[in-house]
Order: structure tokens, then sequence, then C-alpha cells
């Protein structure tokens, strides 16, 4: 994780939404990422950022309309196979 990204985070678990998330609702990477990588104002830090954060709605929109007419799909973990499906799988080093 980046220093800046490190910063937003820390800012995150300090802020109001924090505290409602932190009330029972689990964070989800989703959430995490579009947290990350915002500036203070709200926008993408890049537009970059901007058309991965659409590609992540997207798949999580499509994963969405697949479980409402399959009830044998699992959700567990959405987020995880979406950001696999969108950034790759994860790399070390």
């Amino acid at each position: 994780m980046l220093r800046y990204q490190w910063e937003d985070v820390v800012r995150f678990w300090n802020s109001k939404k924090e505290e409602e998330v932190s009330s029972g609702q689990k964070v989800g990477l989703l959430q995490l990422f579009a947290i990350t990588h915002r500036k203070k104002d709200g926008s993408p830090m890049t537009s970059e950022v901007g058309q991965i954060m659409e590609k992540l709605k997207e798949k999580k929109a499509e994963y969405e309309a697949i479980a409402s007419n399959d009830s044998f799909v699992n959700l567990e973990n959405i987020d995880n196979r979406i950001i696999t499906k969108v950034l790759g799988p994860e790399r070390y080093g």
C-alpha cells in the first residue's frame, strides 16, 4: 500500500463513515478500493483509476444480475472475484 493510500485508510477509520460501517457492516474490497483511490473532493485519483472503478461497478452489476436470476450463485467473496477479474490476481514483489 502506498503512503497516500495508507493516509486515506487512516482518515476513513477516523471518519463518521467508518463509524457507520463499524456498526456491524463489513467493508468490502470494492469499497476499500474506492476509498483509497479518491481525492479529498471525491473524484478518482487519475483517469485510469476512474476507468477501473467503472469496470468494477459494471462487473458488480453483472454478478448481482446473475445472482438475482440464479439462487445457486454464491455471493460470498464476490468483491474478491470482481477485483481479480478487473485487476488480475495479486502479485507480490
